[in-house]
């Protein structure tokens, strides 16, 4: 086989959905002659392009089936036995092809470029989402470069947001310029800031957030917070600094210091501040407030403006990789986020702007 189906395994994407159905990406009869071996070892001798930890992690997450039924890594495989690995996605084509779609590109240089990616576009494709992605926009933008092939997973995106969250993103268009930002996304030396509204107030003006980052046993499509020392999940830090109040909701500047599938979202929801509007970790409902019909109409006003997680990636910040100077870029709040903080403020005049932090 020369496909690595188990790239990501076994985190979806943002913007997956999940249908309960696993469809078949691989078959194998075990050999008449097959002396007894752990299922991890013997598919992974078997799918040369995926390695051992993401076939671990498939079995884990109940992918990997012997004669139709889910087992562990540490099965014995048997002669005769019916190996096949069935993924919460079907089968689709991970070409990447350019497509014409208007970026936002902030800067730009034979090395990388910095992008503002809107609300609701999907980074990359995924199930239900094959195409109109920001891969597919920075492939047509590259598309006269024939040092840059989109398909290479040498060059490219050097991390990820959410499709519905909007904000800054690098992309690498060399191997090399992947590779040294690679290394300060692990390091932890870049700088990230996040805009988000979320629910509540807060008795403190700052704080720190630390809980490991898992998928979520009850609902694969969400993450959960787990004890640092559990050994479940990976460790994940949020540092956060409240910037306005609206008694209701509060404005809050969030500050990666590691960058986990969905840690804002699953870390504010942590410490009780969902995420406004943000359906998935339950930021959607009306938390806080008045139990006046008027408050509730506001508050769908308020949705319907801006129907998806109130999170910006707003500040991004790292080291060239080629000159070594130090790159910063800020782009401002998305329209929606923006007018939405207008109703806030016109809702709540008497809200707080932290001054020695930040105007903003």
């Amino acid at each position: 086989m020369s496909e690595d189906y188990l790239e990501d395994i076994p985190v979806l994407e943002d913007n997956e959905e999940q249908d309960g159905r696993l469809y078949e990406h691989f078959r194998i009869e075990v050999d008449t002659g097959q002396i007894p071996l752990r299922v991890d070892k013997f598919m992974f001798e078997k799918l040369q392009h995926s390695s051992r930890n993401r076939i671990q992690k498939a079995a884990d997450a109940g992918f990997v089936h012997v004669n139709d039924r889910p087992v562990k890594c540490n099965y014995k495989v048997r002669p005769g036995d019916v190996i096949t690995l069935m993924l919460d996605r079907p089968h689709y084509d991970t070409t990447i092809e350019p497509e014409e779609i208007p970026l936002d590109i902030l800067y730009e240089d034979a090395e990388l470029m910095v992008v503002n990616k809107p609300a609701g576009m999907v980074v990359h494709p995924g199930c239900g989402n094959f195409s109109g992605t920001l891969v597919n926009a920075v492939a047509w933008h590259l598309r006269n470069n024939p040092d840059y092939d989109p398909n290479d997973p040498q060059v490219g995106l050097v991390h990820r947001i959410d499709k519905d969250t909007s904000g800054l993103l690098v992309v690498a268009k060399t191997p090399d310029a992947k590779s040294a930002l690679g290394v300060q996304f692990f390091n932890k030396t870049t700088h990230r800031s996040y805009d988000a509204l979320v629910w509540g107030n807060f008795a403190e003006d700052e704080g720190r957030i630390e809980g490991n980052i898992g998928r979520d046993p009850k609902d694969r499509l969400r993450m959960e917070v787990f004890p640092p020392d559990s050994g479940i999940g990976k460790t994940a830090v949020t540092h956060y600094r409240v910037i306005e109040r609206f008694g209701y909701v509060s404005l809050v500047e969030c500050i990666l210091e590691t960058g986990r599938t969905h840690q804002i979202r699953a870390h504010m929801r942590h410490i009780g501040h969902p995420l406004f509007s943000d359906e998935r970790y339950g930021g959607s409902e009306i938390l806080r407030g008045e139990r006046t019909s008027s408050y509730r109409q506001f508050i769908r006003n308020c949705f319907g403006l801006c129907p998806r997680q109130a999170l910006h990636a707003r500040t991004l910040g790292f080291v060239h990789p080629k000159t070594g100077q130090q790159m910063d870029f800020t782009t401002p709040l998305a329209d929606d986020m923006r007018m939405l903080l207008e109703k806030w403020r016109n809702f709540a005049p008497t809200s707080h702007v932290h001054q020695n932090f930040r105007n903003i």
